[in-house]
């Protein structure tokens, strides 16, 4: 009997501390991308949210590379998701005597990543995948129009 060799690992955070809302603006933005890519990514968005996400990233590659003994540059995000935890409910006293409902929301975040050198199907697909990068423009710049005498006069 063959046995199938383990492609995939994940990281768990329950009960953590923000919105469900908050956080799937973030991990939105790193599913299905390259560990590399997810670090710049999380390093670089403005976002509070992007913290827990990033220490749960570092937690699946750390996963993959002790239990599968995979290198991080084949790792890739292969499912990402948020799902919403229980709310914790306080009362803050007011004037009056009377009190007023504050309502914490936590969710829970699974990260599933992929190594790709394990999984051929995947490594092809991930080959033909689109670069996100655009060409750069052909329009002239000021520097070029000025360094070609088109839009002043050099002195």
């Amino acid at each position: 009997m063959l046995k199938k060799k383990k492609t995939e690992v994940y990281a768990l955070g329950k009960h953590i501390s923000m919105s469900a809302d908050k956080a799937r603006r973030v991990i939105d933005q790193i599913r299905g991308r390259s560990y590399e890519e997810t670090l710049m990514i999380l390093e670089l968005m403005p976002y509070g949210a992007c913290y827990p996400i990033l220490g749960l990233v570092y937690s699946a590659a750390a996963n993959a590379s002790y239990n599968m003994g995979s290198s991080e540059t084949n790792l890739v995000i292969s499912k990402a998701e948020v799902n919403g935890g229980p709310t914790v409910k306080k009362l803050k006293p007011r004037a009056r005597g009377r009190s007023f409902p504050i309502k914490r929301s936590t969710c829970h975040i699974t990260i599933v990543m992929k190594d790709v050198s394990l999984d051929d199907e995947y490594v092809e697909m991930y080959s033909l995948k689109k670069t996100k990068w655009k060409k750069k423009s052909t329009a002239m710049t000021y520097r070029d129009m000025y360094n070609s005498g088109g839009l002043w006069d050099k002195k």
